[in-house]
């Protein structure tokens, strides 16, 4: 017999028994009620898109932009890309280095010829570009392109091998310079050796590249014209519709991939008419609260998809 049976008596055995059998019970059923619990799950927060705003190019109707950069940020809706083309990438430069579309509004109502045209005497172009070089680096502070705080990319063309350029670090006048360098109007900007003019030619309305930056939803904003036999053009209203003319298939297909398209009516326009710059912004504004609705549209639908679950695209260059 274990020795602890000869010190307790009949009374204390049972009475130890029956603490042993309630010590196992209340185990037991601590371990059910561990097993019951129902483990935590983690549910995923659906992301806020990326979007994106390409801007074409056209001239001074270009500040139309200025009026669609503030009906959307007047609905909250923040651009975290910019791409621009020729008067695209004028516009976008200074709104992605920080400027507010108040402050772009109040310089495009105080913009002279004398501030961003350079007359020159040479054989590739009458204007030299130094001036609208300069004229850009001023209002972005001297930040080159990569410390703007929404990500940018200018778009040109090389002249050597006709192909798309997208400056999106470096001299961010210089990028501009590049992409507004209507052949035979602009002397080529030379960059790194390189000779650049008119992203008009590969890429009128960027709407590729900001897909490539990692974009989710791409709002395109056009203001190219359009062939109309029935009015008469300078020479820079013959040379922006020839521009327009040659690059209409890749019009058609950089906004066939667009989320959302802005048109302003800026066709009556003068491509040079820098007097016509409240006009244009007041045209950006009506076209772009036209599509609003729509633009808010893409934003809820794409919470409900299956990639606001995931990362954010990542960018290819």
């Amino acid at each position: 017999m274990p020795i602890f049976s000869s010190i307790l008596s009949p009374f204390d055995m049972k009475i130890a028994q029956l603490s042993c059998l309630a010590l196992v019970s209340l185990t037991l059923f601590g371990c059910d009620q561990v097993a019951k619990k129902t483990p935590p799950t983690s549910t995923l927060k659906a992301r806020e898109p990326v979007i994106a705003l390409a801007l074409g190019g056209g001239g001074a109707k270009g500040f139309s932009h200025i009026g669609v950069i503030k009906v959307l940020e007047s609905h909250g809706i923040k651009a975290k890309i910019v791409t621009g083309t020729s008067a695209g990438s004028f516009v976008g430069s200074i709104y992605a280095s920080g400027q507010t579309p108040y402050q772009m509004q109040s310089l495009a109502l105080k913009l002279q010829e004398s501030d961003i045209r350079d007359l020159t005497l040479n054989s590739q172009g009458f204007i030299m570009g130094q001036k609208l070089q300069n004229y850009v680096n001023s209002q972005v502070a001297n930040k080159p392109i990569e410390k703007f705080p929404i990500r940018f990319a200018a778009v040109a063309t090389r002249l050597d091998n006709g192909k798309k350029a997208e400056f999106i670090k470096g001299n961010a006048g210089q990028a501009v310079r590049a992409s507004c360098s209507i052949p035979n109007v602009f002397v080529p900007a030379l960059i790194g050796g390189q000779k650049y003019v008119d992203g008009g030619l590969v890429s009128p309305i960027p709407v590729k590249t900001a897909q490539n930056m990692g974009a989710d939803i791409v709002i395109a904003v056009d203001i190219s014209a359009r062939p109309d036999g029935t009015k008469a053009m300078n020479m820079f209203g013959v040379l922006d519709q020839t521009i327009n003319i040659m690059g209409q298939q890749s019009i058609n297909e950089e906004l066939n991939q667009a989320n959302v398209v802005i048109q302003p009516k800026v066709g009556h326009l003068g491509v040079l008419d820098l007097k016509s710059s409240n006009e244009a912004i007041l045209e950006g504004e009506r076209a772009a609260q036209g599509k609003i609705v729509a633009i808010q549209k893409a934003i809820t639908d794409f919470k409900k998809s299956p990639a606001a679950l995931q990362p954010a695209p990542r960018a290819k260059f």
